[in-house]
């Protein structure tokens, strides 16, 4: 409640000091006595922006005070919160200064505008003409129907709400991601089944290339070999290479024992021939292994082109390599059969959420109605001491269209003046001087059950 009033250099106000006794205050005058100037320092007390154009005196401070009586209103958590001392007897001081700065200060300690913001609700509210027009606005419709004890029930619904909504976001870019995905997903599945089919192995591009060397030159290896065997062996005319070692070996035969380095090379050229003999036997043996095939010449060509164009479709130059991306599509497609599975979970979760939003629903609707009642019981006595014996206030609850943050419900407040009319929407047919009676009405019955 509050008690006193100082202003000074504010407008048209050089200086006031106004006492408020217990009970109802009125301050009455004429047009521009300053009534609505007065409310408009009583602002600046609520955190509202400073501006130095309303100095009466460019060359001193403006200084608005005013003292609440605030006890058991419940403040200590919310100065605990701002590190303020807090006494039953609360102070509040905004002075703007001749250079447009504004300082604040909260029993005479200074504070921020946010900490007046805060404590501005519980201290103090200005009714005014134009704040009827939030009457007829179906959310504050809403909010006053909720003020009835249905806090417990609303956050409730919320949470369910908060849920549902966060798992239908997630199903949507899911699902989002897999029809990106669709398109992608069957190119990949495609290359995967090409490189699973090849049954590529990463040691058999080097091995392969080795034999088509081979089966392409197998005649030609033969041919050379077969020269080396006759240059060699003479083919039993005695003119190859090792007739006429054996020939000269004979000969060192005869005089070895004559000169030991003759004995020396001697036993030297016995180990060439024996040696030279050996080769011709590996050359004979490779020969006979040498079996050129057509159809093992085709099988590995075939292989082989395979290989090479799988390469160069996909711009590597190993085998490995392209194992690799085998397993990288592999995971991929794995990867798109993990969302499809994901979005089936995610959508049994959402039918679930959906299912316990519309309990709480249903559960916030029920009690909105007991709120609307007890509003409805509330109102008339107070209308009543307003003049307004006859004012019928309806709370009309019905479905919405969808489901939001403040529940499945459409709150609209009907009314009507006069006896033996029917109840109509608010902003349909009060008028100005009912719509503020009706206003100071229901911040009365909000202000009394809450005390």
């Amino acid at each position: 409640m509050i008690k006193s009033l100082h202003i000074e250099n504010y407008a048209l106000i050089s200086q006031t000091d106004i006492q408020f006794g217990e009970g109802f205050a009125a301050i009455t005058g004429e047009t521009g006595a300053g009534k609505s100037i007065m409310l408009g320092a009583m602002g600046l007390l609520l955190g509202q922006r400073a501006d130095a154009q309303v100095l009466a005196d460019s060359e001193r401070k403006c200084i608005v005070e005013a003292e609440f009586d605030v006890e058991g209103l419940g403040l200590e958590p919310l100065f605990d919160e701002y590190d303020a001392d807090y006494d039953n007897t609360l102070v509040l001081r905004r002075e703007i200064l001749p250079s447009a700065k504004s300082r604040a200060f909260v029993n005479d300690s200074p504070a921020s505008l946010q900490f007046l913001k805060e404590l501005a609700p519980h201290i103090l509210d200005i009714h005014s003409q134009h704040q009827t027009l939030t009457l007829t606005d179906g959310r504050f419709q809403t909010e006053l129907v909720d003020s009835f004890g249905i806090s417990g029930t609303l956050q409730q619904y919320r949470s369910c709400y908060e849920r549902y909504s966060a798992l239908k976001h997630q199903l949507e870019q899911l699902t989002a991601q897999d029809a990106s995905n669709a398109k992608e997903l069957d190119y990949n599945r495609h290359l995967f089944e090409e490189l699973s089919a090849a049954r590529l192995d990463a040691g058999e591009q080097q091995p392969l290339e080795d034999e088509a060397r081979l089966l392409e030159h197998t005649g030609s290896i033969r041919e050379a070999l077969g020269q080396m065997s006759a240059l060699c062996d003479g083919n039993d005319s005695g003119d190859g290479a090792i007739p006429r070692l054996v020939a000269s070996r004979s000969s060192l035969a005869q005089v070895s024992s004559m000169h030991p380095d003759i004995e020396t090379i001697y036993a030297r050229l016995d180990s060439s021939i024996i040696e030279l003999q050996d080769i011709l036997s590996d050359a004979g043996s490779l020969a006979e292994r040498l079996d050129f095939s057509p159809e093992r010449q085709a099988e590995v060509t075939e292989r082989l082109d395979l290989i090479y164009r799988l390469e160069k479709k996909h711009r590597v130059d190993t085998v490995g390599q392209l194992l690799d991306i085998q397993h990288e599509l592999e995971a991929k497609i794995n990867a798109a059969d993990g969302l499809d599975e994901q979005i089936r979970e995610v959508m049994e979760q959402v039918d679930e959420a959906f299912a316990a939003m519309q309990e709480a629903a249903d559960r916030l609707t029920a009690s909105r109605r007991k709120g609307g009642d007890q509003l409805m019981s509330l109102l008339p006595p107070v209308l009543a001491q307003l003049g307004m014996a006859t004012a019928r206030v309806i709370v009309d609850i019905s479905p919405a269209a969808g489901y939001g943050p403040h529940g499945h419900d459409r709150v609209e407040l009907l009314f009507n003046a006069n006896q033996g009319g029917s109840p109509r929407p608010l902003g349909q047919v009060a008028s100005g001087g009912e719509l503020s009676r009706l206003m100071l009405a229901v911040k009365s019955v909000v202000t009394t059950r809450t005390l």
